[in-house]
C-alpha cells in the first residue's frame, strides 16, 4: 500500500506516537500469558526491562495528545472560537466508536481462548459494565476494564475536556469587546497560564497520589506540557517559556522524582526541538517518512486492537503445549507483527469510516457556549 507523505505533516509527532505504541505492544507481551513466561525463563533482563520502561511509553502519549489537543483548539494562539459541547462530542465520538468496536472484539476472543487462558479473560460481563465503557466511566465507576487501555481512552476524553474548560474560562474572564491592547494581550496569554498553573498543580502535588490516577488531574502534568509546548512555540520568547517550564518540572522532581515525569519532561523538549526544526523547514526524517508517517497514523487502531491479537496468539501457544524459550520468543514476535496487521485493518475498516459518522440524531442541537 502507498502512502504519501504531504510536506505539512509532522512526521516527528508521527514518530512519537508510532514508537510510543509499539513499546505499549511489548510491555503487554511481555506482562500477559504464557509466551511472556516462557521467554522470561530465558531473557528475563530483557522482559523485565519491556515491562517496566515500555508502560512509561504512555507519557509519550500524553505529551504528544497535549500539543496536538493545544495545536487544534488554538491553532495561531487565539482564544477559543468554537462550541465547547461541539469540540467535546467531537472528541468523544472519535474516541468511543473505535474503542467499544475493540471492547467487543476483545470479549469475542475472550470467548475463544477462555478455556486455555482463564485468568485473561472477564468472569462475566453486565450491561452496566458495558455502558460504563461506552461512556468512559470505567474506573471512576469502579468497573473491571475489559481491555488493556480502557483507563487511557477515558484519561484522555478527561484531559481533553480539562484543556477544553480551561480555555473557556480564560475566555469568558476577558471577553473580547471593549478590550485595550495590553488587555487583548492578557487574553491570549490566558489560558497558557491558567494550563500552566495546572501542569504545575498536577506535578507539585496531584501526581504525587497515587489514588487520584482515574482523574484528569494526575496526569494533567505530562498533558499540559504537550500544550504548552505548541504555545511556547507561537511565541518569540520560546527559549524562556521552555526554559521556565523546564526549571519548574525539575523543581518537581527535587521534591519527589518519577520516572513517568522526567520522561514527561524529556519527550516534550524533544518536541519543541523537533517542532522548531519543522517550523525552519529542516526535515525531521532523512528516510522512512512514509513508514513513519502510516505507524502514527495506525497508533491508536494498534493500542485498540493489539491486545485481542494477544489473546490469540497466547491461547495457540497454550493450545499446542509449548513452553520453550525459543517457542515462546517466535510466538512473541508474530504477535507483534500481527498486532500491526490487524491495526492496519482496524483502522481502515473501522477507525476511518467511524469517523465519518455523524451521527446527528443523537447529538442535541448546541449552540455556542
Amino acid at each position: 500500500m502507498s502512502f504519501h507523505v504531504q510536506k505539512s505533516r509532522l512526521l516527528h509527532v508521527d514518530l512519537l506516537k508510532a514508537a510510543a505504541a509499539q513499546m505499549i505492544v511489548l510491555h503487554h507481551l511481555s506482562a500477559y500469558g504464557p509466551i511472556a513466561q516462557a521467554v522470561e525463563s530465558w531473557l528475563p533482563h530483557l522482559m523485565q526491562a519491556l515491562y517496566h520502561y515500555g508502560r512509561l511509553a504512555v507519557q509519550v502519549f500524553l505529551v504528544v495528545g497535549g500539543f496536538l489537543s493545544a495545536r487544534a483548539l488554538s491553532s495561531r494562539g487565539q482564544p477559543l472560537d468554537a462550541s465547547v459541547p461541539t469540540l467535546l462530542w467531537r472528541r468523544y465520538r472519535r474516541l468511543v466508536l473505535p474503542f467499544m468496536a475493540a471492547v467487543l472484539l476483545t470479549l469475542a476472543c475472550s470467548l475463544l481462548v477462555e478455556p486455555w487462558l482463564p485468568e485473561l479473560t472477564p468472569q462475566s460481563v453486565s450491561f452496566q459494565q458495558l455502558l460504563a465503557h461506552g461512556l468512559l466511566l470505567q474506573d471512576v465507576l469502579g468497573f473491571e476494564s475489559l481491555t488493556v487501555g480502557a483507563w487511557y481512552v477515558a484519561m484522555d476524553l478527561q484531559l481533553f475536556a480539562t484543556l477544553l474548560a480551561l480555555l473557556w474560562v480564560a475566555r469568558s474572564l476577558l471577553p473580547a469587546r471593549g478590550l485595550g491592547q495590553g488587555r487583548r494581550l492578557l487574553r491570549i496569554l490566558m489560558a497558557p497560564l491558567l494550563v500552566l498553573a495546572l501542569c504545575m498543580a498536577s506535578l507539585f502535588v496531584f501526581n504525587r497520589d497515587a489514588s487520584l490516577d482515574a482523574w484528569a488531574l494526575y496526569f494533567f502534568g505530562a498533558y499540559g506540557l504537550g500544550a504548552l509546548v505548541h504555545w511556547f512555540g507561537l511565541s518569540p520568547q520560546r527559549r524562556l517559556g521552555l526554559g521556565l517550564m523546564t526549571c519548574l518540572v525539575v523543581a518537581a522532581l527535587a521534591l519527589e522524582f518519577r520516572e513517568r515525569a522526567a520522561l514527561a519532561l524529556l519527550t516534550a523538549l524533544a518536541l519543541a526541538w523537533w517542532q522548531r526544526r519543522h517550523e525552519l523547514g529542516l526535515p525531521a526524517l532523512r528516510r522512512g517518512g512514509a513508514l513513519v508517517a502510516q505507524l502514527g497514523n495506525h497508533s491508536y487502531a494498534l493500542f485498540l486492537v493489539h491486545f485481542p491479537v494477544c489473546l490469540l496468539i497466547n491461547a495457540v501457544f497454550a493450545h499446542q503445549g509449548l513452553s520453550s524459550a525459543g517457542a515462546g520468543l517466535a510466538f512473541l514476535l508474530a504477535a507483534w507483527a500481527l498486532s500491526n496487521l490487524a491495526a492496519m485493518a482496524f483502522y481502515r475498516w473501522v477507525e476511518v469510516p467511524s469517523g465519518r459518522l455523524r451521527l446527528v440524531h443523537l447529538l442535541p442541537r448546541l449552540t455556542t457556549s
